[in-house]
């Protein structure tokens, strides 16, 4: 692999703790749902990080297939729901990717989407992993 980037962030205090980058640009309180037995405090956690994180990624994906595919997405959105569950003595987490394109018919959304989820860093990492499911709006 040819290092293109690398990102680097720090944890104290687990998921009631906080969270910052090397750079300062990313600096968040993190608060336990209550659906994980926390306070549901104002901070946010590490499945809505990882959503953003996959939604963005995914998104900029789907823009580099569609020029090569020399197809025009308009005005599209990649929504990501990141499901953290409990299976055996263990946690898993599943993703749901939901694209809204606006100037697509839904098969030529799917279209890219598919070709999409073959390119994205993300996709690639959790490709057999987790669960991925691709869905257009």
């Amino acid at each position: 692999m040819q290092a293109l980037y690398t990102a680097e962030a720090t944890s104290i205090g687990g998921r009631g703790g906080s969270v910052k980058s090397s750079d300062g640009r990313l600096s968040h309180t993190l608060s336990v749902p209550k659906g994980l037995g926390g306070d549901d405090g104002p901070g946010t956690n590490p499945e809505q990080l990882f959503a953003a994180g996959y939604s963005a990624c995914f998104a900029g994906a789907l823009g580099l297939v569609a020029r090569n595919q020399k197809k025009n997405p308009g005005a599209f959105t990649v929504n990501a729901k990141v499901t953290l569950g409990k299976e055996g003595d263990g946690f898993v987490l599943a993703v749901a990717l939901t694209g809204h394109f606006p100037d697509l018919t839904s098969t030529e959304a799917l279209g890219l989407m598919e070709a999409a989820h073959l390119v994205c860093p993300y996709s690639v990492a959790t490709r057999g992993n987790i669960p991925v499911t691709l869905e257009v709006a």
